[in-house]
């Protein structure tokens, strides 16, 4: 028997996804505005209004801190999480960073390892990825293609960056390559076998193996493939009967082959309206419900054993530290004695 999806009703039609890594938080795009629910009560933190028109992408630092969002307006932006999770409801907080070199729609982002150090890349229909210094705000470099690019991502060590293109192609971009140069183009006639070639149509999805050695696609074509990234060669395709709108490589969960596996704790409904408003107070679901275990033992009891044996340990430890300082005392005072001696035996010589 398959099991039971819940639905949950948003505001609107969401056009990006994402999750924190910790799972703790959600964020959606819906037309312009960001929505943040907290994962175990289903409370709506936030709804951030900075963007003019409608989100395409989200994502999430590595140690969920920060998050970041691009747009239609051509405008990436950088969020503290905390910041946002501390503002007043009727406050907007401000992004930490506002990226605005961009001409055309962005189409995707995607941020490296490292937490607020991190490094991470947009994709736009300019036909340019940039890469961007997430703590500075900085630009580090921006690639021109000859085509729009709407997928990009970074393999684990940074080495490299991958751009999918709308014409089916797939660029890798070498991040080391010397003479480093922030403004570069790449020249796909020069650069042949850096160019993944096989889909039909534009790419929507980039995703890199932790060890880096396998990249996965996913395009309009209707298709998913699996390249070898050293040789350029799709070991793998796989067909479907729609357009391609995401694929990732993900670790396999533990209880993904386990037919009895259940969740710990249920997903709840997600609220319409913002956390402390009246109409949410009047839900009266406030915090997170706990079931204590059958099987409890009390404090009290062990305390109470463990307090004689606190109080001898803290007796001990000052008579240890009286007798130090008393050998202590002793030492000094024969040291200024001697000095002493020292000083008048020199001032009798002169």
């Amino acid at each position: 028997q398959d099991q039971l999806q819940q639905k949950i009703i948003c505001p609107g039609p969401v056009t990006c996804l994402t999750a924190s890594p910790n799972g703790l938080y959600i964020l959606a795009g819906v037309a312009e505005s960001i929505y943040l629910w907290e994962v175990s009560n289903g409370n709506l933190l936030a709804i951030l209004n900075r963007h003019y028109q409608d989100l395409t992408c989200l994502c999430f630092t590595d140690d969920s801190s920060h998050f970041l969002s691009g747009a239609k307006d051509c405008l990436a932006l950088v969020w503290n999480l905390y910041s946002v999770l501390q503002a007043e409801p009727s406050q907007i907080p401000d992004p930490r960073h506002v990226w605005s070199r961009h001409s055309l729609p962005i189409t995707d982002l995607c941020c490296g390892f490292g937490g607020p150090l991190a490094r991470a890349a947009t994709a736009s229909l300019d036909q340019t990825a940039k890469l961007w210094e997430v703590s500075s705000g900085e630009l580090l470099l921006s690639v021109l293609f000859d085509v729009g690019i709407m997928a990009v991502t970074l393999d684990l060590s940074e080495y490299h960056m991958f751009c999918g293109g709308m014409d089916g192609s797939i660029f890798q971009v070498d991040l080391c390559a010397w003479p480093v140069q922030r403004d570069r183009t790449f020249q796909t006639e020069r650069e042949n076998g850096k160019v993944f070639k096989g889909h039909r149509n534009q790419v929507t999805c980039l995703s890199v193996s932790t060890d880096g050695s396998l990249l996965l696609s996913g395009s309009h074509d209707e298709t998913v493939r699996l390249w070898d990234i050293q040789s350029k060669q799709c070991l793998k395709t796989m067909n479907h009967k729609g357009p391609i709108t995401n694929a990732f490589i993900v670790l396999a969960p533990a209880n993904m082959f386990n037919p009895d596996g259940k969740p710990s704790i249920p997903l709840p409904k997600f609220s319409k309206h913002l956390h402390g408003t009246e109409s949410n107070d009047e839900q009266g679901s406030e915090g997170v419900t706990l079931r204590l275990g059958l099987h409890q033992q009390p404090l009290l009891p062990a305390g109470g054993t463990l307090n004689p044996f606190c109080c001898i340990f803290l007796s001990q430890n000052l008579v240890g530290d009286q007798e130090h300082l008393t050998i202590q005392v002793s030492e000094l005072e024969e040291e200024v004695s001697t000095l002493r001696k020292i000083n008048k035996n020199l001032f009798d010589f002169s």
